[in-house]
């Protein structure tokens, strides 16, 4: 694949800070050396877990959305290497498989977001949607777990439709997120992934957890509404209304999911002050996030984690790589039994 990036010993070598008498995450994963098929390739390898990175943020720019995602999967890697690996961290189930890259065609953002720029950037996340697909179908056809960092939630329909093939099954979805992205099908951006996979055949039962009041539109509700495949609660109900409590919903949710192979997918957008395309001030905390990973993440039918939409800054790349270092290991750690 053109777009992918391997990652390699040298790359892990200039990010890992190695110190006397402790032992790092980064020195125990697992590497291809050489990229011939995926699926052939990390079929018999000896690990539960392959972690990749999406560097793009074209469909947000698509979305008239907040650029800056494509920043996230580098600012992941740099922490998560960095831990430690111990009793509760294993690194030896994790193969580390690299990046796809499109900071080439990220001129595009750059540009006033005119009709004809946005037609452009549409047509191109078709592309990114193919990469996604192809990835994500090989890993779960393998037998192992996707765990997709970065990118905007555009992302999610190559994730679904991916494993939804491999499984040759429709597939549900959890997601954590301020917003439906459920939107029409205008030509493919960060806001309707969901609709359309679930348009094309590719997506059953899907839960939207903790949407936003105030930034969903009369006629989305009408439509989440109307469908019985659709469920969701509001941030509001839960946490400002007091009508709804954070544990049930967790158990409502997963009632809805459960019964089939299910994806997980967070939305940084979702958690309060997390730079993001639509950061918010007010939404769940980071340790609500890490408990929902955890109580999703610990079910058998959880099949894939997406982590998107952060949008780090110079200043809060730490942050950001360590909130998503923590929601990755607390996804591993939910399910060793």
């Amino acid at each position: 694949m053109q777009n992918l990036i391997l990652f390699t010993s040298k790359n892990r070598d200039s990010l890992l800070k190695a110190r006397k008498g402790e032992s790092k995450f980064g020195e125990h994963i697992q590497f291809i050396p050489k990229l011939t098929n995926i699926y052939d390739d990390i079929s018999d390898l000896d690990v539960d877990y392959v972690l990749f990175g999406i560097k793009e943020d074209i469909g947000v720019y698509a979305n008239f959305g907040k650029t800056g995602a494509y920043k996230a999967w580098d600012a992941t890697i740099k922490v998560l290497l960095n831990i430690q690996n111990n009793s509760f961290n294993s690194a030896k189930r994790v193969l580390v498989l690299g990046h796809l890259d499109y900071i080439k065609d990220r001129e595009l953002v750059d540009l006033k977001p005119t009709k004809k720029n946005i037609s452009k950037a549409r047509a191109f996340v078709k592309t990114i949607d193919e990469d996604v697909t192809h990835i994500v179908s090989s890993i779960v056809k393998a037998g192992k777990i996707p765990i997709i960092i970065g990118g905007g939630h555009n992302n999610a329909y190559g994730n679904i439709k991916g494993a939804a093939l491999a499984k040759n099954s429709k597939l549900n979805v959890i997601n954590f997120d301020a917003h439906s992205d459920f939107r029409a099908e205008e030509g493919r951006h960060s806001g309707n992934g969901f609709s359309y996979a679930f348009t094309e055949g590719f997506l059953k039962n899907y839960f939207i957890f903790g949407l936003h009041e105030n930034y969903t539109s009369e006629t989305l509700f009408k439509t989440l509404n109307r469908l019985k495949e659709v469920k969701y609660n509001t941030y509001e109900a839960i946490e400002v209304r007091n009508e709804l409590e954070f544990n049930s919903e967790l158990e409502t949710a997963l009632k809805h999911v459960s019964s089939k192979d299910f994806g997980i997918e967070i939305d940084c957008d979702a958690i309060e002050n997390i730079p993001s395309s639509a950061m918010t001030p007010s939404g769940f905390s980071a340790k609500q996030a890490r408990q929902f990973l955890h109580f999703f993440g610990k079910h058998n039918n959880a099949c894939y984690l997406h982590i998107c939409e952060a949008a780090p800054t110079k200043k809060t790349t730490t942050r950001v790589g360590k909130l998503i270092t923590y929601l990755i290991t607390d996804f591993i750690r939910s399910r060793v039994k």
